[in-house]
């Protein structure tokens, strides 16, 4: 991956967010949550990326430089609109709701990442056997679950919030 990608993905899902911003009605304590909740999952995805290194499950072109590694981490944490997305499911089906979420990413996580490292071999390569496959959707599941909690954390529960409830239910 070069820096050149990075700053077109950075562009990308800066747009993403603040169209996400606007459709979901976020306030600003929802936007401040879901850009910790991201901006903390970027710090996990990189110590993840580094132990999947360790372990031999994959390797990925990553020049372990700071200005790249700050490209990289901008990258992660400008996809907070995930975030906004999981506080409206949450407010819309609670809990169970944000169970179908993880379930969801655990299984279209891995062959998502497996597609990329098709159609993009210069970005790396995943390790033979079904443990990069399940560190992948686990990865998936922690920074879910993870930013979801951060998010929640700074803007509170999504049933709390005044846009959660309908005009003839009492304060």
């Amino acid at each position: 991956m070069t820096t050149q990608q990075l700053h077109l993905f950075n562009a990308l899902y800066l747009v993403v967010f603040v169209i996400v911003t606007v459709l979901t009605r976020a306030t600003a304590r929802r936007f401040a949550g879901a850009l910790a909740g991201a901006a903390l999952g970027g710090v996990v995805a990189l110590g993840i990326i580094a132990l999947g290194e360790e372990a031999g499950w994959w390797h990925m072109a990553i020049t372990w430089e700071p200005y790249f590694l700050t490209l990289l981490w901008i990258d992660f944490a400008l996809c907070a609109f995930i975030y906004l997305i999981t506080w409206r499911i949450a407010r819309r089906f609670g809990w169970r709701g944000l169970a179908v979420v993880v379930i969801v990413a655990a299984i279209i996580g891995p062959p998502r990442d497996y597609w990329y490292m098709a159609r993009f071999p210069e970005w790396g390569a995943y390790g033979p056997g079904p443990a990069p496959v399940l560190a992948v959707s686990a990865t998936y599941v922690l920074l879910v679950v993870l930013g979801h909690g951060v998010m929640r954390l700074v803007a509170g529960p999504a049933r709390a919030d005044r846009l959660a409830r309908r005009p003839w239910e009492p304060d």
